[in-house]
């Protein structure tokens, strides 16, 4: 046996408050050796980041860490930060979520990656430029000695986020640490930056710890996995034996609220209710308890130490629940499921075939192009930015239609056009089957924006923190002329409609935690009693457990009130879940359409089996199997005329075509093609 890299035992961190001491870590322990993936999971606040700074030694001040923290045979704690530093960027690296905060916006790409190597190295700035050129090409940046002299933002987000790496790895470190390095990111991109660092660990040889929420990046990626809550771990455990035979119920809730890809069946997600404790004075008790479906009062008793599972296969499997060993296999406790499984909502118009309802939103041509302008007193149009280009789409009553594609494609860009009712030369919008372009300004538009309203992405943004939740969610009452008691009455049989308590009413949005936030927003765009809803990426900010819930809700209400859905989303998984009919958008324009069952299970575009061989499955089995297909380079720039298909740039397929076929791609623009009510493309050859 080696000795670990990194060994942390009963690592305790607290900052001071008003409100007393937060612990936001209690007491961890692990062993990390070279060349493995230690993933570390848990919702927002369990406490991960706080232990990859206090690795770093990158914590504030006011911070008190104990415990012992030892790295390559040397204590970390009780360092100074100029010791700190000789280690940093050395042995220890770190590449944080968001890349474009990672770099200084002063100085160009290859300023800081040389400034990186000749900090630790010996070494001449025309060796270090030399080493910057030959990382950035192993991190797949194009033309790496021009993009050297590029400064951060004339790069994109996923190639910020390769130049992080690159200053990671730049000196072989012995450990790097990930800390959600792919949220904010495409899943095309997703794909390649975690193929990245699976790269950058083998040129360098390092241990790695991949701080995620995302448990089908854990699947891909770890070798063992760290599971926190309330600033513990609550199970470790090799990733195929917490996959496979998971013991806590925090665990197996985690598990059961993501959505796959891979899922055909319509089965609603398992949330975990409630929210995490406040880290201030916790009682001696399992901290799980009170969210917990299968807690005892035993559980009430004591804090349940992480302990080996005396039923697991794996002696490395450890558990801090009383009744791990009670728990099976299948997540099953005495026949049961730990968790148990929410009913499916059905109704009549569930069983109504799609061609007999009613229409709730028409789209047809929509096209939006913005002028390219030049000058700094006197602007001159230089050129266009095509950012929709003829797209064509219905949406059924009780209907869900979700548009999915990469930044860029123009899906939000479809979103404010259909929000803002804007007339179309050679096509139309109608709602309900009134056309924008008939609707006189003033009354009668507002009478029209009843049926149609928008949930944001970020519920706290959308939400004034002025102003209390009974007047955000009738705010829209007012407008509309309901006034009075009867305003009141709405507003508490909307929040008990999206599970609010109505006696929290006078409470402001800071008040709440996320997922109940997007409620609130939810309730508010229910409350014109409206056709449809926009959906903007409206639970890509939420954990994983609060996501599950919102979904369901979306599900309930869909079924309950008829009501259709617009649905914009980066993660298909989610799509795959939640949508009835789905729409691959690229470079402005449908590449793909149908039901969403027929283009999960048989895309047919080389652009749409690209996206779905991006997303991760939740099974380590499953996802290491799986053939991925990583796209190379960045979406073309929206202002190029494109005389053929848009994709060729980046086509798997192209390639491998003859000279007349590829000639056809490059000179003639695919059509949609395929039965419209279930399955198009607009490709030449599929």
């Amino acid at each position: 046996m080696t000795a670990p890299i990194l060994s942390v035992r009963d690592l305790r961190v607290s900052f001071p408050s008003e409100a007393g001491r937060v612990d936001a870590v209690r007491g961890i322990s692990f062993d990390l050796e070279a060349g493995r993936t230690l993933s570390i999971v848990g919702e927002s606040g369990s406490g991960k980041s706080v232990t990859s700074l206090a690795i770093m030694g990158l914590l504030t001040e006011n911070a008190k860490v104990e415990g012992s923290i030892v790295f390559d045979g040397q204590e970390l704690i009780g360092k100074t930060d100029a010791q700190l530093s000789m280690i940093r960027g050395n042995g220890l690296s770190m590449v944080f979520q968001d890349p474009l905060t990672s770099l200084t916006p002063v100085f160009t790409i290859g300023d800081q990656l040389v400034e990186a190597l000749t900090v630790h190295k010996s070494m001449g700035k025309k060796e270090a430029q030399a080493r910057a050129i030959e990382l950035l090409r192993l991190v797949g940046i194009p033309n790496p000695e021009r993009r050297l002299k590029a400064f951060p933002h004339e790069f994109s987000g996923g190639m910020r986020q390769r130049v992080v790496i690159a200053i990671a790895m730049a000196n072989n470190p012995k450990l790097i640490i990930a800390d959600e390095p792919t949220t904010a990111l495409d899943v095309t991109i997703q794909a390649q930056i975690l193929d990245l660092l699976g790269t950058a660990q083998r040129e360098t040889g390092a241990a790695v710890i991949l701080i995620t929420h995302d448990m089908g990046v854990v699947a891909k990626t770890a070798d063992d996995v760290l599971v926190m809550y309330a600033g513990r771990a609550v199970e470790q455990a090799p990733v195929r034996e917490l996959f496979h035979h998971t013991r806590m119920p925090y665990s197996i809730g985690l598990l059961g609220a993501m959505p796959r890809v891979d899922a055909a069946e319509k089965v609603p997600l398992i949330p975990i209710h409630g929210n995490p404790p406040l880290l201030i004075d916790l009682p001696d008790a399992c901290p799980f308890a009170d969210r917990c479906p299968i807690a005892i009062d035993a559980c009430r008793a004591s804090e349940p130490e992480l302990l080996p599972v005396p039923t697991s296969t794996s002696s490395e499997h450890r558990a801090a629940c009383i009744r791990s060993h009670e728990i099976d296999d299948g997540g099953m406790l005495g026949g049961l499921p730990v968790y148990p499984v929410p009913p499916i909502p059905e109704s009549a118009l569930t069983r109504t075939p799609r061609e007999e309802r009613p229409i709730a939103l028409e789209v047809t041509n929509l096209t939006k192009t913005f002028p390219l302008l030049k000058g700094a007193f006197v602007k001159r149009r230089v050129g266009s930015v095509h950012a929709v280009k003829g797209v064509t789409f219905d949406v059924r009553k009780g209907e869900t239609m979700a548009i999915v594609g990469e930044s860029g494609s123009g899906k939000s860009t479809t979103l404010l056009q259909i929000m803002d009712f804007v007339p179309q030369e050679n096509g139309d919008i109608r709602i309900g089957g009134k056309s924008v372009s008939d609707v006189k300004r003033g009354a009668e538009e507002r009478h029209l924006r009843r049926d149609i309203q928008i949930v944001f992405q970020d519920p706290m943004g959308a939400l004034d923190p002025r102003m209390t939740v009974a007047d955000i969610i009738a705010e829209p009452l007012h407008a509309i002329g309901v006034k009075g008691d009867e305003a009141d009455n709405r507003v508490d049989e909307l929040m008990d409609l999206v599970g609010l308590d109505p006696a929290h009413s006078d409470r402001f949005p800071g008040a709440f935690s996320g997922g109940q936030r997007q409620r609130i927003g939810i309730a508010r765009a229910l409350a014109t009693n409206p056709k449809i809803i926009v959906l903007d990426e409206p639970v890509s900010a939420l954990d994983v457990s609060i996501q599950a819930g919102v979904i369901n809700l979306l599900d309930e209400l869909k079924v309950k009130l008829g009501i259709s859905y617009l649905f914009v989303a980066h993660d298909l998984a989610v799509v795959r879940h939640i949508a009835d009919r789905v729409a691959v958008m690229y470079l402005g324009a449908f590449v793909e359409e149908g039901d969403v069952d027929s283009v999960f299970d048989d895309p047919q575009h080389p652009y749409t089996q690209a996206l779905l061989s991006a997303i991760p499955v939740p099974d380590p089995d499953i996802e290491r199997a799986r053939e991925r297909i990583v796209l190379s380079g960045d979406l073309p720039s929206p202002t190029e005329e494109v005389r053929g298909c848009s994709f060729v740039s980046r086509c798997p397929l192209y390639p491998t075509l003859a000279p007349e076929q590829q000639a056809r791609c490059e000179g003639e623009v695919p059509a949609l093609t395929g039965a419209s009510s279930t399955h198009m493309n607009a490709c030449h050859f599929r």
